[in-house]
């Protein structure tokens, strides 16, 4: 089978549980790596679907990857090879598709609760029985829902947090990837950011708080993003 190409746009981003869910069901995988310097490629002809993780830039950056990278994302979407999005991935997959990108009413960092929205397609999705989950986030903007998406995840204080198109991609504004070694890695390199805006919004928690909860959160959070991850693949090119 091809290999699933993961894009990575800083090193501290990388793809945590989603190239855990990959490697445990034998999918093969590929890492792009732009923070790196590494040229996006200019076909989807070589990848079964696209990975696309998250990073401290904005989508809206012109950068030396960003035209080739919404390039290749609509490139993926007319040939019908999943794309995912996490974060600034889900944010550069809306731009791409003709959404937009803007700064967010207020800054999210931590764990916030996200529940279902009434898209016929969560079902399919999440499952039936799927009402919230307490999802991880990092982020100051937040994107539109693309033409032709449907909105799947939503919150209080970021309304726009998941979507779908066409049945196979799939966009994000939260971090269903991270694992518990990217929390704490965040948190230390991320400090100043988390205490800058701590007090200011109220879906930012300190740094001691998201770590406190990682115990109850995590196994929630990856098994969610299991289940996004376990649709999404149904899609990937033979």
């Amino acid at each position: 089978m091809k290999p699933v190409a993961i894009f990575r746009y800083a090193r501290t981003e990388g793809p945590g549980h989603f190239a855990t869910f990959l490697a445990e069901h034998g999918l093969p995988f590929t890492l792009v790596r732009l923070d790196e310097g590494e040229p996006v490629p200019v076909s989807t002809e070589a990848f079964s679907g696209l990975g696309f993780m998250g990073g401290p830039m904005s989508a809206n950056d012109e950068l030396p990857w960003t035209a080739p990278v919404l390039q290749l994302m609509r490139q993926a979407v007319e040939k019908q090879v999943p794309v995912i999005g996490h974060c600034l991935g889900g944010q550069m997959l809306s731009r791409a598709l003709g959404g937009s990108v803007r700064r967010a009413e207020v800054k999210e960092i931590g764990w916030v609760t996200l529940s279902a929205d009434a898209s016929p397609s969560v079902p399919e999705w999440l499952g039936r029985d799927f009402r919230s989950f307490e999802a991880f986030q990092w982020h100051e903007d937040t994107f539109s829902i693309p033409p032709g998406g449907e909105r799947i995840l939503t919150g209080d204080t970021c309304e726009n947090q998941a979507y779908v198109v066409d049945g196979r991609h799939l966009g994000m504004q939260c971090h269903v990837e991270v694992n518990a070694e990217m929390i704490e890695t965040w948190c230390r390199i991320g400090i100043s950011d988390i205490d800058h805006n701590f007090g200011k919004s109220p879906a930012v928690q300190d740094a001691n708080t998201i770590r406190d909860l990682m115990a109850s959160n995590l196994p929630g959070l990856s098994a969610t993003a299991s289940r996004l991850y376990t649709r999404w693949i149904q899609g990937l090119a033979g």
